[in-house]
C-alpha cells in the first residue's frame, strides 16, 4: 500500500519517467555538468596539479548541483496535489480507499525520483575530479549524502505547500520562499568547513539527518492529516474560500482591503458600475481574479520576505553600508520569484477556462487586453517588491554614508523598477505563447534565470578558471553580464568613506568593478527587451484577433 502496491506512486513514476522531457533534462544536465568540469579542468599534470584549483572545481560542481536541486525540487513537487485540484480529480483522490499517508508518500517519492536520478547520474563525472587531489573521498560522500537529504526536505516542503493552495503557481512561490533561506544556510555551512572533509561528513551524518527528519516528519504528518480531514470542499474538489471569514480567523498578518497600503494591491470588491472609458480587463483582474482563491499566499509572501529582510538589511544597509548592493540583490531575487506568478497565468487562464475566444471577439482591443493584464499583475508584484525598498529609504535618512551617494541610491531604485517590469513582461509573453499556466510559469523562470543569473555565473566562472581569456579580452567578458540586474547593482559606484572596509572592497568588487557604463548598458538592454516583447505580444494578439473576427 505504501511502496510496492501504491497506485499513486506507480502511476506518477510511469507518467513522469516516460515523458520526453525527462530524457531531455537528463541530457542537458549531464552536458552542462560535463562542460563545467571540462573548461575548469586544471592545465597542469597530475603531479603538479594545483590543489586549490582542484578543490575549487569540486566545490563549484557540488554547489552548482545543490543550487540546481534547490531550484528544481519545487518544480517537481509543488504541483503534486495542486495538479489534482487543477485537473479536478482532487475530490476523487480523497474519496479513494488509499490512506492519506500512502498518498503523501507516493507523491513525494514520485516527484523526487527524477531529480534523484539526475544526481546519481552526475556521480561518474564528479569521480573524475578525485585524482586531481585537494579533496578527499569523505568530502564527496558528505556532499552526496547532504544533497540527498536536502532534496528530500525541499520536496517535502513543496508537497506541504501544495496541500494548502489551489494553484500550482501559488504553491511554487511559497515553496521557493521557504526553501531559499534553507538553501543559502546550507551553502554557508558547506563553504565554512572547506578543506575539512571529516568535519563535513560528521555534520552530515549527525546534525543534518536530525534536522531533515524533524522537518519531513512534521510536514508529512501535517499533510496526511490535511488529506484525512480536508477543509470545506465544494464542487469539483475546489476549496470554499470565504475572504471575510478568513480575515477574522487568520493568525498573523491580516489584509484589509479598505485600508492603505492594502488597497494598493488588494482593492475591495466593486459594488458599483465602472466609469465610462475604464478598462474592463484591468478592473476584473485587479478586483477578483488575482485574489479569488484567498490571500494565504499573499500573506505568506509578505511575512517571509520581511522576516528574511531584517538580518540582511541590518548587515548590508546599516552595519556595512558600502555593501548595499547585496541587499538590492535580495530584493531582485524576491521579485524574480514572486513577480512572474501574477502575470504568467494571465492569458493561459483564459485558455484553460475556454474564454479566450470570447475575449478576442469582444470590442476590447488587443492593446487594452494586454495593458490590463500587464498592469494588474505588475501592480501587485511591484507593490510587494517595494515593501522591501523602504529599509533603503530609512537607511538614507539615518546613515550619513548615503547622503553623498544619493545618485547611486536612485540608480538602485531604477534597477529594481526595471527588473519588476522585465519579469512581468517576460511572464506575460510566455502566457501568450503557451497553453497551460504551469508550463508558462516554468518557462518564465527558466528565461529569467538565463537572462539574469546565467551571464553572471558564466562571468564568475571565466574570471575564476579561465584567467587567460580574461587577460586577452577583459571588456568582452564584462559585456557578457549586461542583461543581469545583479551585475548592474554591483557596478553602481559608491563613494568610500570611513565606513568602508578596504580589505573587503576588492573581494566584493572583484568581478564587477564600479562603472556607470555597466548600469546604463543594462538599462538600455532592458528597455530594448521589453519593447521587443511588447511588440511581439501585440503582433500575436492582433493576428489572432483578426482571425477570430473573420
Amino acid at each position: 500500500m505504501y511502496l510496492f502496491e501504491n497506485p499513486v506512486l506507480q502511476r506518477e513514476l510511469l507518467v513522469n519517467l516516460r515523458m520526453k522531457r525527462a530524457f531531455i533534462l537528463l541530457l542537458i544536465y549531464q552536458a552542462l555538468l560535463g562542460a563545467v568540469v571540462y573548461y575548469a579542468w586544471p592545465t597542469q599534470s597530475r603531479l603538479e596539479a594545483n590543489a586549490d584549483q582542484a578543490r575549487g572545481l569540486v566545490n563549484i560542481v557540488f554547489l552548482g548541483q545543490y543550487i540546481l536541486a534547490s531550484l528544481m525540487a519545487p518544480s517537481f513537487a509543488a504541483a503534486a496535489i495542486t495538479g489534482e485540484k487543477e485537473r479536478k480529480t482532487y475530490e476523487m483522490l480523497l474519496a479513494s480507499p488509499l490512506r492519506p499517508a500512502a498518498i503523501t508518500l507516493g507523491k513525494l517519492l514520485s516527484s523526487l525520483a527524477h531529480l534523484g536520478l539526475l544526481i546519481c547520474a552526475s556521480l561518474p563525472i564528479v569521480m573524475l575530479c578525485l585524482p586531481l587531489g585537494g579533496v578527499s573521498f569523505y568530502e564527496v560522500l558528505a556532499a552526496y549524502l547532504g544533497l540527498f537529504l536536502s532534496v528530500i526536505t525541499f520536496g517535502m516542503i513543496s508537497i506541504a505547500c501544495s496541500s494548502y493552495f489551489h494553484r500550482t503557481s501559488s504553491s511554487l512561490v511559497a515553496s521557493y520562499l521557504l526553501i531559499l533561506p534553507l538553501a543559502l544556510l546550507g551553502v554557508l555551512v558547506w563553504t565554512s568547513f572547506e578543506g575539512q572533509g571529516e568535519v563535513r561528513l560528521l555534520l552530515t551524518i549527525t546534525v543534518l539527518p536530525g534536522i531533515a527528519a524533524a522537518i519531513c516528519v512534521a510536514l508529512f504528518l501535517n499533510t496526511s492529516s490535511r488529506l484525512l480531514h480536508p477543509p470545506d470542499v465544494g464542487s469539483e474538489g475546489k476549496e470554499v474560500v470565504d475572504l471575510d471569514d478568513e480575515a477574522e480567523n487568520v493568525v498573523g498578518l491580516v489584509i484589509q482591503r479598505d485600508q492603505f497600503p492594502d488597497r494598493l494591491f488588494a482593492p475591495p470588491k466593486r459594488n458599483d458600475l465602472m466609469r465610462d472609458g475604464a478598462n474592463p480587463v484591468y478592473d476584473k483582474e485587479i478586483h477578483s481574479e488575482i485574489f479569488s482563491q484567498g490571500t494565504l499566499m499573499l500573506r505568506l509572501v509578505i511575512q517571509i520576505s520581511m522576516f528574511l529582510a531584517i538580518p540582511i538589511m541590518a548587515a548590508c544597509l546599516f552595519m556595512y553600508p558600502d555593501q548595499a548592493a547585496w541587499y538590492i540583490s535580495y530584493v531582485l531575487i524576491f521579485n524574480m520569484l514572486v513577480g512572474p506568478v501574477f502575470s504568467a497565468g494571465s492569458i493561459t487562464s483564459e485558455r484553460e477556462r475556454q474564454t479566450l475566444d470570447l475575449l478576442l471577439t469582444t470590442t476590447i482591443t488587443p492593446w487594452q487586453i494586454l495593458f490590463g493584464k500587464l498592469v494588474a499583475g505588475l501592480r501587485v508584484s511591484s507593490v510587494l517588491t517595494l515593501f522591501l525598498v523602504w529599509p533603503l529609504m530609512l537607511a538614507c535618512m539615518m546613515v550619513t554614508y548615503y547622503w553623498q551617494n544619493l545618485t547611486s541610491v536612485g540608480a538602485f531604485l531604477l534597477i529594481i523598477l526595471m527588473t519588476c517590469l522585465t519579469t512581468g513582461m517576460i511572464a506575460l509573453f510566455c502566457s501568450v505563447l503557451f497553453q497551460k499556466t504551469s508550463i508558462s510559469l516554468m518557462t518564465t523562470y527558466v528565461l529569467i534565470i538565463l537572462l539574469f543569473c546565467a551571464p553572471l555565473a558564466v562571468t564568475v566562472f571565466i574570471k575564476t578558471f579561465q584567467t587567460n581569456a580574461v587577460a586577452s579580452a577583459p571588456n568582452d567578458i564584462q559585456r557578457m553580464a549586461v542583461t543581469s540586474p545583479f551585475a548592474a547593482a554591483f557596478s553602481v559606484p559608491l563613494e568610500v568613506d570611513e565606513f568602508a572596509d578596504l580589505d573587503r572592497q576588492p573581494e566584493s568588487l572583484r568581478y564587477f568593478p564600479p562603472s556607470w557604463n555597466m548600469w546604463a548598458t543594462y538599462m538600455g538592454s532592458a528597455v530594448l527587451l521589453n519593447g521587443f516583447l511588447l511588440s511581439g505580444m501585440l503582433w500575436l494578439f492582433r493576428t489572432r484577433w483578426r482571425v477570430a473576427q473573420n
